[in-house]
């Protein structure tokens, strides 16, 4: 799409002019969540996280200066002084090699330090051996764990509080909570190992999830006010509304957040095999972008579904409706009614039932 095709594009969306039915269409959006929500818990369960040493403990080498970066011959060099051990083998920049165990004594350290230096055709002082207990891990996940608990919870209550709705809060932190659910199946299919790194990833994106719902929901609360007292539109349609006029902001956000991303977890990731960069940088792609989905697709039109369910929303929603279908009964145009019915226009402050709607212009 052009430069001015796309102006153009959020143009016609913010003012109304094109609209698409994400609120109308809530049940397909719930369905697909529902489906990756599940997904993700099957594979959490039945296949589990890969953790890293820093969680389940044991013994780490670095082979430095080697030639070659083959797994294999780690493999084959630990097997020769322990059968049916499992090492772990990632390469660490572009000649080094890190290898990762289950605790061994210190015999066994000794033996597969040798083994590595002569399969890989180094030196004894090229391989550096230590011991990592899970304690440190378990700490950290303990203490991430209750930092997310504190950080929903005082997000929830900011939002009620600012929102003044606690189906709003509700909402986004159900969002959230699906985010990094997602977040943590796909982690788990891809089988990269959960590390330190990883959780401070997951954090950040509950960070970002909460920024990108704050935005649609203040426009959602911008077009809803006094719209009860209107016989134009539904909360709905209105909800419709903000979402489509935040629907470029969304995308221009999120491009600008994932591609400094995908550059670090590209050349991170698969060009020096840093581990670090890799870790952070999986979570952080894949929650930005399941955040920015989240909030148009889930957060919104959960809002809708619990709004909805208010007394005072649903007299008013079944009224427009009458009134609606009266009108066409008797002729009215329907073009005019599905315009009303997008949410393209905006009741100015003021302006209630019985006085004619203005579309509200952008400045």
């Amino acid at each position: 799409m052009a430069r001015g095709g796309f102006a153009q594009w959020g143009n016609d969306l913010y003012t109304g002019r094109r609209s698409y039915p994400i609120i109308q269409r809530r049940g397909l959006w719930f369905s697909i969540v529902a489906l990756f929500s599940t997904a993700s818990i099957l594979v959490l369960v039945f296949q589990g996280l890969n953790l890293g040493i820093d969680f389940r403990g044991g013994s780490e080498f670095t082979v430095s200066g080697v030639s070659t970066t083959d797994e294999d011959v780690a493999i084959e060099a630990v097997a020769s002084v322990a059968p049916g051990e499992e090492p772990h083998v990632s390469t660490v920049g572009a000649d080094s090699v890190r290898v990762q165990t289950t605790q061994l004594d210190n015999q066994q350290t000794n033996q597969v330090s040798d083994a590595l230096a002569e399969a890989y055709g180094v030196e004894a002082s090229e391989v550096t051996s230590n011991f990592i207990g899970p304690t440190w891990g378990q700490s950290v996940s303990i203490r991430a764990l209750w930092g997310t608990v504190a950080f929903v919870v005082a997000a929830a209550v900011f939002m009620a509080l600012y929102f003044r709705a606690w189906r709003m809060s509700v909402a986004a932190v159900v969002a959230m909570l699906a985010d990094v659910l997602v977040s943590a199946g796909v982690y788990a299919v891809i089988g990269w190992e959960v590390t330190p790194s990883t959780i401070i990833g997951f954090l950040t994106i509950l960070g970002f999830s909460l920024y990108d719902k704050m935005v649609v929901f203040d426009k959602v609360r911008e077009n809803t006010v006094a719209v009860t007292e209107q016989t134009r539109s539904t909360y709905g349609e209105r909800a419709n509304l903000a979402v489509n006029q935040t629907l470029v902001r969304s995308i221009n956000t999120s491009v600008v957040a994932l591609l400094p991303v995908a550059g670090i977890l590209f050349v991170g990731g698969f060009l020096l095999g840093a581990g670090t960069l890799k870790d952070i940088s999986l979570s952080l792609f894949v929650g930005i972008a399941a955040g920015a989905l989240s909030s148009l697709f889930l957060a919104t039109p959960l809002d809708v579904a619990l709004r909805e369910r208010e007394p005072k929303i649903a007299e008013h929603t079944k009224k427009v409706m009458d009134l609606r279908a009266g009108m066409v009964a008797e002729g009215a145009d329907e073009s005019v009614l599905a315009a009303a019915a997008s949410g393209s226009a905006q009741l100015v402050p003021g302006h209630h039932q019985g006085h004619t709607a203005q579309p509200r212009r952008r400045r």
